[in-house]
Formats: C-alpha cells, sequence, structure tokens
C-alpha cells in the first residue's frame, strides 16, 4: 500500500473536516476546569460535532472504541477512554478529536492544562509541542519521513525526555489511517519520501520518564510503565507544492497555517 495522492475536491473536503476537528478543540476549551469528567467532556464534543458540525465523531465505535473523543489524562499516553472520574487542579490532559465530514477525516490533540497547570506537565507539554511544530516546518515535497522523526526523538531526548515507540501518525483522508506511517523517532536519510498532495498526520507522544508503555485491561488504555507523565500533540497536514498547510490550524496555535519553502 502507497499513499494516496488527494485530488483537489479532495484536499477541499481534508480542509473543511480538518477545521471543524480544530474547532471543537477551540470550543471544549472553557470546559476543561476541576470537577468536571472525561465523560462530560466527551457529551459535550459529541454533541457539539453531530448537532452543531452535521459531523461524524469517527473514534466512536472505531474497532469497537466506547466512545466520540480520546482524553489521555496525566500518565495516560493515547486512546483514554472518557469515564466519571472527575479532573482536579494541576492534571494534564491530551483530548484527542476526528472529525468525519462529506467522508474525509480531520484528526487533531492538544494538551489542556485543569486550574493551576502542574510545573513539570506544563513543560512536558511545551517540549512536545515544540517537537511538532519542528517536525511541521520539516514537511515539504521531497522530505524524509527517518528526517522528521530522528528530528523529533532528538529535539525531546534533549530534555531527557522519551519518545513513545509503539504508536505513530498516519496518512489520513477517506479513510482514518492510511500509508505512511510516521514514526516519531527514526534515521536520518531513510523512510517514504513525502510528495505534494499527501495529507499525513504527525503527532509525537513523549514522556517525562522511560518510553516504555502498557495497554489497560480496557484494550484501549495506553499508559506509561513507569507511572510517568505523558504529554502529545497531533495535526494534520497537507504536503503542498512547495511546503505544508496546517489543516487543524487552531488560533491557539503559535505556527503559520501555511509553511513554504523557497529553496
Amino acid at each position: 500500500m502507497s499513499a494516496v495522492i488527494k485530488t483537489p475536491e479532495e484536499i477541499e473536503k481534508m480542509r473543511i473536516a480538518g477545521r471543524l476537528a480544530a474547532e471543537v478543540l477551540e470550543m471544549i476549551e472553557p470546559h476543561v476546569k476541576p470537577g468536571v469528567t472525561t465523560d462530560e467532556l466527551n457529551t459535550i464534543c459529541h454533541d457539539y460535532i453531530v448537532n452543531k458540525q452535521q459531523g461524524i465523531p469517527a473514534p466512536l465505535n472505531y474497532h469497537g472504541f466506547p466512545k466520540s473523543i480520546c482524553t489521555s489524562v496525566n500518565h495516560v499516553i493515547c486512546h483514554g477512554i472518557p469515564n466519571d472520574k472527575a479532573l482536579k487542579d494541576g492534571d494534564s490532559v491530551n483530548i484527542d478529536v476526528t472529525v468525519i465530514k462529506d467522508g474525509y477525516h480531520g484528526d487533531t490533540s492538544k494538551m489542556f492544562h485543569v486550574g493551576t497547570p502542574n510545573i513539570q506537565g506544563k513543560r512536558l507539554a511545551e517540549i512536545t509541542q515544540e517537537s511538532l511544530y519542528l517536525a511541521i516546518k520539516m514537511v515539504k515535497p521531497g522530505a524524509r519521513l527517518g528526517d522528521i522523526g530522528a528530528a523529533i526523538q532528538k529535539y525531546a531526548e534533549g530534555f531527557n525526555y522519551s519518545i513513545v515507540r509503539e504508536y505513530c501518525g498516519h496518512g489520513i483522508g477517506a479513510e482514518f489511517h492510511e500509508e505512511p506511517q510516521v514514526m516519531h523517532y527514526g534515521k536520518p536519510g531513510t523512510g517514504e519520501t513525502l510528495k505534494a498532495g499527501m495529507c499525513l498526520t504527525i503527532e509525537p507522544m513523549v514522556n517525562a520518564g522511560k518510553r516504555q508503555c502498557k495497554v489497560l485491561k480496557d484494550n484501549w488504555t495506553v499508559v506509561t510503565k513507569d507511572r510517568s507523565l505523558s504529554a502529545q500533540w497531533e495535526h494534520t497536514l497537507l504536503v503542498t507544492d512547495n511546503g505544508v498547510e496546517i489543516l487543524t490550524h487552531r488560533n491557539d496555535d503559535t505556527i503559520d497555517r501555511v509553511i513554504e519553502h523557497t529553496a
């Protein structure tokens, strides 16, 4: 299987789905506060996607996943299932949203700090976002995925953090997960070469402690083995003729939505 090069019509649908996914994260921000449960956040997001956006929350029933968003709190790396446990002051939570609109997927996640941020959690989230931004700025036709993964790994490990290896970014479009797989570690000069018209996610998962993880008995929730904090950020990207367009760009992003390379 090779990466799907999107047509102009498909790219426009990807732009719409990406914008809707970004809007969900912007909408939910004021609701993320001490005392709210992740299940309540799930309900708010579900209702917004279905009723306001006339979209479909992609995670719901995807391979049996029971909820419409993923909420990964503190030492949960990814795929956290929303539940009735209230968030506490100082918690950090990744909310991962994927919206299907007109058959196409927009996939994005961001870190939220509950109440007064935990200093370690805030720092980890900042470095993880910086590693994502570093990677996005490398995306253009001719770039290789091994170079992008190596850059993320070098940056995060430079702060004595570790990269989760079992989960990765991916191509995206009419399917939730398409080729190629986008690793967040790697060897420079290796990996698939990006081409204009490809859509993919980059979504580094970075741990404050060791990189090892385990899946809980619910068969979804992935946690750090050493119970250290974990952080993740994700954007859906379009490889343009001379750079990259961030399809899930939010108002709070500190990176340009469109990045062009002149060289």
